[in-house]
C-alpha cells in the first residue's frame, strides 16, 4: 500500500465518506509516518542474504535495523581446492582409492575412521550454534568471530530498516499501521473538536468521546505490541 491508500482508508473509516475530515492532508501524512516510526521497532520481518565471508562486513548497502543471526553457508566440509575450510578426508583419499589394489591395504581401517569422523561431524552440526558476532549499528559494521572452520560464504539474517511505508508488504503489519494511524488521528481530532465548546448550540461535537476512544485504542495496541514482540531479537 502506498501513502494515498493509507489516507483513503483512514479517511473512510473516520468519516464514512459523508462528513469532512478537519485534519489537512499534510497533517494526516505526519500522523501516518508517526505511527510508522512507532511500529517499525516492533516489525520482525527478516531478510536473508548470502555473501563472501569477511571478519568485518560493511552492511550499509543493506541498511539493517538489527542483525538476527549468522550461519555458515559454504566452505566448511567442501573441496580444499575451492575453499580454506576443513576438508573432508574422502577428498584426500580419493586418488589413493583409485590408484590400484596396492594402495588398498588400509581401506578398512580408513573406512572405520571415516565413519567415526562422519558421526562426530553429525553430532557437531547438531549441537553447533550460530556464529558469534557484534553489529555496530551506528557505523553499520558487522564483526564476526570464527576460530576454526572459516567458511567461504556466510548467510546473514537481518531485520531491514524501512524508509517508506510502501516497503511493508505483510498484511499483519499493514493492519497494525492502519489501526495505530486511526487511533492517533482520533486523538488529534478529539483535541481539535473539544478545544472550544458551544453550550447553547443545537448540536454538539463528539470531541471528548473521540479523544477517549483514541486513547483507549492506543493503549490497547501498544499493549498488544509489547506483549507480542519477539524478545529474542535485538532491541535497537
Amino acid at each position: 500500500m502506498d501513502l494515498q491508500a493509507y489516507r483513503d482508508e483512514i479517511t473512510l473509516k473516520l468519516t464514512g465518506g459523508v462528513v469532512g475530515l478537519e485534519i489537512p492532508e499534510s497533517s494526516l501524512d505526519q500522523i501516518i509516518y508517526s505511527a510508522f516510526r512507532e511500529v517499525q521497532r516492533y516489525i520482525d520481518i527478516t531478510k536473508i542474504i548470502t555473501i563472501p565471508f569477511q571478519y568485518c562486513i560493511d552492511m550499509s548497502e543493506y541498511n539493517p535495523n538489527s542483525v538476527v543471526a549468522i550461519y555458515r553457508t559454504e566452505g566448511y566440509a567442501g573441496s580444499p581446492v575451492d575453499n580454506p575450510g576443513t576438508a573432508d578426508p574422502m577428498y584426500a583419499m580419493q586418488w589413493q582409492l583409485l590408484g590400484g589394489t596396492s594402495m588398498l591395504s588400509n581401506v578398512n581401517a580408513y573406512l572405520a575412521n571415516y565413519g567415526a569422523w562422519s558421526t562426530v561431524q553429525q553430532i557437531r552440526n547438531t549441537v553447533s550454534t550460530d556464529l558469534a558476532y557484534i553489529y555496530d549499528n551506528e557505523a553499520q559494521k558487522l564483526y564476526i568471530n570464527v576460530s576454526t572452520g572459516i567458511p567461504d560464504k556466510i548467510t546473514i539474517e537481518y531485520i531491514p530498516r524501512f524508509t517508506d511505508i510502501s516497503q511493508i508488504k505483510s498484511d499483519y503489519w499493514i493492519d497494525i499501521l492502519i489501526k495505530l494511524s486511526i487511533a492517533l488521528t482520533k486523538v488529534a481530532l478529539g483535541r481539535v473538536r473539544s478545544k472550544f465548546s458551544q453550550p447553547s448550540a443545537l448540536w454538539t461535537l463528539d470531541g471528548d468521546k473521540l479523544l477517549q476512544e483514541g486513547l483507549e485504542e492506543l493503549k490497547e495496541l501498544r499493549t498488544h505490541l509489547d506483549t507480542n514482540s519477539k524478545l529474542n531479537y535485538p532491541i535497537d
